[in-house]
């Protein structure tokens, strides 16, 4: 459009706006009186001055001009997430090429990074490094591993470790390079804001954070004519990169959501951007009604305003409406503050709901220009709510519940047999030829299809009456995942029967599943009280499973993994320790990756075929081993029941490193930084890449990540990732 048309189209707004409202100052009025008289050639702009007309036209081409530039913004939120999708879907592949690499016994890429030897001492007994494992990648467990545990607490960990390594190679001594100062400073988390001691991200997810914000400065701020009497445009521009952001606020909440297939990133590791965007678009909104008062009762004119009386203007149902839209939506922010959620988590799972339509509904009267925004909004509200997890991801089951040892933990177990999810049709067109394909969904994805390791579903019990019915807590799933099976296709349907009869006889059908819930307050401590009273046996409701596989996948793409958890993390590590070492000789690699090859092409999925079949002739005996370590630190000792001896014994003797310190209430926090750093520091000095997960409370999770940050710095190859249980 060029600048005529920009000129004619504003003229006709302007033309338009002043027909629609009736004004009282001097100059609009007589403009009102000829369009009441009738007169021929009576152009409501013909009696407005030249000065004030130009003024006014110059007025409406910048809101045009600035809604232009705002309504823009997507397209580089898109973009943006174009590129995460891309730099994932590369990742995800390398990873699996590593992991089936190292299965096949095959060196992988990352192993050929040096090809210098190392010669290692043996360990003492004193090292934890040694006392369960022989050679590298196995395990011999001697004795009870629980009782070598506290003795190798009273120890030097990280010097018991580093110490007895007589290494020869250079593997070392690397010169850091600018790319691990870098990204050693990204992988950093700083200490908790003093005073208020807030925690902080990672340094590279405030990084990212403040990019964002930055590009909404960018836009805001954007070819603004920095004059006062032009702050009108100002002020309405910030009430539209409102707009622009509410999909992107309701498309991060949602529970069901492309994201996690583009991008690797389940809802629950979005949260904290999703926390950012819902805190911005809060502070434009103040904004946004700051400036509309100062430009009604300070700077606008006179011969512009009908009445610069208040009650006039804040009883009007166009400002009621915008008052109604700040209200609802400051209300969310105060509702969903960290302090709120812990102490009413109750009442800002209601509020959430209740506030987020009424904001909606009053925005949608509020600014017309809003409304594609709004109905997208609410398209995705109501599909993630009501569609997806109401109808298709909500299963019931009768559960047990066992009160454990403490007295304030218990155990919430239930069994079924496996549901055979629907095999993926093979030769469906690539993504690129049907770009809507990852949005197609299949109603049997719910629990009863079992979960994958690091997955938590949302947990409803009815039966505690009152508003609890209506409440759904999330927890991460503490047992094992299942190996899930396929059904059949109708192509070749007795041939593929039979190769599923024979896939059910390796593989289990039945799924054990627990929650290992703490007590705290509201529903928590009623549904302790609850089975305390003799009601042991529930029907509960239960929203999944949710989650990403990225944890799973990076440990298995290295051949060193280690697992920190704290406390009730070990919700989150037991089950991947497990998907390590139990599920490897099995044939599931397609069944452990189904997210993964649902977003490949056809010609990959045959590939894929031929790997396995590949895969399926490695004798175990020839596949690399990973190395497997796990540190678990616990308050009490009556915490270690929470996880059954057998189990642990049972992955000790497949390979497990295992560590569990002595409680902290008894002998304090244990070395966690020597303990993760020295087994770093083993798997560097044999050229081999670690990943680290950890899941515990926020220290736990700094220390960990920190001390990774660290040893990326001095040119070791590390990646974390950081399972954070809280909501």
């Amino acid at each position: 459009m060029d600048h005529g048309q920009k000129g004619a189209w504003a003229l006709n707004a302007l033309r338009n706006g002043v027909s629609a409202v009736s004004y009282t100052s001097s100059s609009l009025s007589a403009v009102r009186h000829v369009q009441n008289s009738g007169e021929e050639g009576g152009d409501p702009l013909d009696l407005i001055p030249p000065d004030k007309l130009e003024y006014l036209l110059k007025l409406v081409q910048s809101l045009f001009d600035a809604r232009f530039i705002a309504s823009c913004y997507n397209i580089v939120v898109l973009l943006t997430i174009f590129i995460f999708a891309i730099l994932h879907w590369r990742e995800s592949r390398n990873d699996r090429g590593q992991w089936l690499a190292r299965i096949r016994g095959i060196k992988s890429d990352s192993a050929q990074k040096t090809t210098t030897t190392t010669t290692r001492t043996a360990q003492p007994p004193s090292s934890p490094a040694s006392s369960s494992r022989s050679s590298p990648g196995t395990s011999t467990p001697t004795g009870n591993w629980k009782d070598s545990l506290a003795d190798l607490e009273r120890s030097p960990l990280l010097r018991g470790r580093t110490s007895s390594l007589t290494i020869n190679s250079t593997r070392l001594d690397r010169k850091p390079t600018i790319s691990n100062a870098v990204s050693s400073w990204l992988n950093r988390q700083p200490p908790p804001m003093p005073i208020i001691n807030r925690t902080l991200p990672s340094n590279g997810t405030s990084l990212f954070i403040a990019l964002w914000i930055f590009l909404n400065v960018f836009f805001q701020m954007l070819l603004i004519p920095l004059r006062w009497d032009f702050f009108f445009v100002f002020g309405d521009k910030m009430g539209f990169m409102f707009i622009v952001n509410l999909p992107l606020l309701y498309l991060l909440s949602a529970k069901n959501q492309p994201l996690r297939l583009l991008t690797g990133y389940s809802y629950e590791a979005l949260n904290i951007f999703h926390r950012r965007v819902g805190e911005m678009m809060c502070f434009m909104a103040l904004v946004h009604f700051v400036s509309m008062v100062i430009w009604q009762f300070v700077l606008a004119e006179d011969w512009m305003l009908a009445s610069k009386s208040a009650w006039a203007y804040f009883t009007h149902p166009l400002i009621l409406c915008g008052l109604g839209t700040f209200t609802s939506y400051e209300l969310l922010y105060f509702t969903s503050l960290g302090s709120f959620r812990q102490r009413w988590y109750e009442l800002f799972l209601a509020s959430h709901v209740v506030l987020q339509i009424a904001a909606l509904v009053f925005l949608w009267f509020h600014f017309y220009t809003s409304r594609p925004y709004v109905s997208l909004s609410l398209a995705i509200f109501v599909l993630d709510r009501l569609v997806w997890r109401m109808r298709f991801k909500r299963a019931t089951v009768t559960a047990d519940i066992q009160v454990l040892e403490d007295g304030q933990t218990f155990l919430l177990s239930a069994d079924w047999d496996i549901l055979p999810r629907p095999r993926p049709i093979q030769h469906r067109a690539p993504w690129w030829k049907s770009p809507w394909s990852f949005l197609s969904f299949n109603p049997n994805k719910s629990i009863l299809n079992g979960w994958h390791p690091t997955d938590h579903v949302f947990l409803t019990v009815p039966s505690l009456g009152g508003s609890h019915a209506l409440q759904a807590h999330p927890f991460t799933i503490a047992s094992a995942a299942p190996v899930i099976t396929h059904s059949t296709s109708a192509a070749g349907e007795q041939q593929q029967q039979q190769q599923q009869q024979q896939q059910q006889q390796k593989q289990p059908t039945h799924a054990w599943f627990n929650l290992l819930i703490r007590s705290y307050s509201g529903f928590t401590s009623d549904l302790l009280r609850h089975a305390q009273a003799g009601h042991t046996r529930v029907s509960v409701q239960l929203d999944g499973p949710y989650g990403s596989s990225h944890a799973l996948d990076m440990l298995r793409a290295t051949k060193s993994a280690i697992l920190v958890a704290g406390g009730s993390g070990i919700a989150v590590t037991f089950p991947l320790v497990w998907a390590l070492l139990q599920q490897p000789n099995q044939d599931q690699l397609s069944s452990a990756d189904e997210e993964y090859e649902e977003a490949v092409a056809a010609e990959e999925e045959e590939e894929e075929e031929d790997e396995d079949k590949a895969l399926r002739r490695v004798s175990p005996s020839t596949r690399q081993k990973q190395r497997v370590h796990m540190l678990w630190v616990t308050h009490s000792k009556s915490h270690r029941n929470w996880i059954p001896q057998e189990q642990f014994d049972e992955l000790v003797a497949l390979g497990l490193d295992l560590v569990i310190p002595e409680p902290t209430e008894e002998a304090g926090r244990p070395d966690v930084a020597g303990i993760v750093k020295g087994w770093i520091l083993d798997a560097a000095s044999d050229g081999l890449e670690s990943g680290v997960v950890v899941s515990g409370p926020d220290g736990l999770n700094r220390t960990v990540r920190n001390t990774c940050a660290d040893v990326i710095g001095e040119g070791l190859d590390v990646r974390i990732a950081v399972e954070k249980f809280g909501w």
